[in-house]
């Protein structure tokens, strides 16, 4: 029987809830099929942080380079540890480290789920490029606190890293219905933006059979909304894509929907799978945050590790839930009992 090892890192706020009550469903899934999963948890958080002065232990990127897989909760508690600090000390250093450049962000409305958008037939699969572009943290600040305090940001576009996120969305296009959407601002950044316009119609010369159209970030912002439909693959940098899938996880319902797989693609490093809610510290303490976020970001996890039978049996057990109304007003269910519907539909 085949093995997985896990690395669980539960985070902070609401991350301990939703980790384990993924954790609890990716137990059955295994149950009733022919592998086996390992976890080791790691307490690695802001909690973590005001103890130690680190995020994680130096040689924490090394520990989780064992494992098979990471499956994350939530970070980040600004109310103590400043959200550069926490983003800079654990994530960030895990998706660089570990170039999971391809993070991947499913976006569709589930049975029963009433989204704000007249219409929910829409399927979209955000790509947001993971480690370069606008996140690459090269800048600096000079004369600080006084009047002539300058903040300098540099956004890094390199040719690799614009193209293998590209190329991977136009892999992922063939396998879905064949249309991308590439996404910059090339009409005001003529640099950056440019190049990344130049590479995807490079590459669309290598797709004939993937209709490529490029958008700029407000267009692009407008048609989530108004045609939500009309879009299947779309890839973007950094920054936009991290703005994009906020809004496409507003057009699914709210940010209890929206998984997330950080992957590295040549599997050369472990990939992370994590909900994109955050920690939501107003209510980590009222068992009240949905799983659904987590339990769908631990099915993308058994689908990269090759059990898409248990995955696509995680998401029916999900859709079957929310179909019965459980799970789908924020707030109105709780914790445990959205995990005990999935629980009880993976049969």
């Amino acid at each position: 029987m085949k093995t997985y090892s896990i690395a669980l890192i539960p985070g902070d706020g609401i991350g301990a809830a939703v980790t384990n009550a993924a954790w609890r469903v990716l137990e059955r899934a295994a149950e009733r099929s022919d592998f086996h999963l390992q976890a080791t948890t790691f307490p690695w958080s802001c909690a973590f942080y005001r103890e130690t002065g680190a995020m994680m232990p130096s040689d924490g990127l090394e520990t989780l380079r064992a494992h098979d897989a990471i499956l994350l909760g939530a970070v980040g508690w600004p109310a103590e540890v400043p959200d550069s600090v926490s983003l800079h000390g654990l994530l960030l250093p895990i998706r660089k480290a570990f170039v999971q450049y391809a993070n991947i962000r499913p976006h569709r409305l589930l049975p029963g789920v009433n989204g704000p958008l007249k219409s929910g037939g829409f399927d979209i699969l955000c790509i947001r490029e993971n480690t370069e572009g606008e996140y690459s943290g090269a800048g600096g600040r000079v004369h600080v606190g006084t009047q002539d305090e300058v903040a300098v940001e540099t956004s890094i576009f390199t040719r690799k890293g614009v193209e293998r996120i590209l190329r991977f969305g136009f892999e992922q296009a063939r396998l879905r219905r064949k249309k991308l959407a590439s996404v910059t601002k090339s009409n005001a950044q003529k640099y950056s933006m440019v190049f990344w316009d130049e590479m995807t119609e490079k590459l669309a010369a290598e797709y004939p059979d993937v209709e490529a159209k490029t958008y700029h970030i407000d267009a692009m912002a407008a048609r989530m909304v108004m045609m939500p439909e009309s879009l299947d693959v779309v890839v973007a940098s950094n920054l936009f894509g991290d703005i994009l899938t906020d809004l496409g996880a507003a057009i699914q319902g709210g940010l209890g929907y929206a998984a997330s797989a950080n992957i590295n693609p040549d599997r050369s490093a472990p990939s992370m799978f994590e909900p994109v809610h955050g920690s939501a510290p107003d209510i980590a303490h009222l068992g009240i945050a949905n799983p659904i976020a987590a339990i769908w970001s631990a099915a993308m996890m058994l689908d990269h590790l090759g059990e898409a039978a248990a995955a696509a049996d995680i998401i029916r057990a999900i859709e079957t839930a929310t179909s019965g109304g459980i799970g789908t007003e924020p707030g109105k269910d709780k914790t445990d009992k959205i995990t005990a519907a999935v629980l009880a539909a993976l049969v």
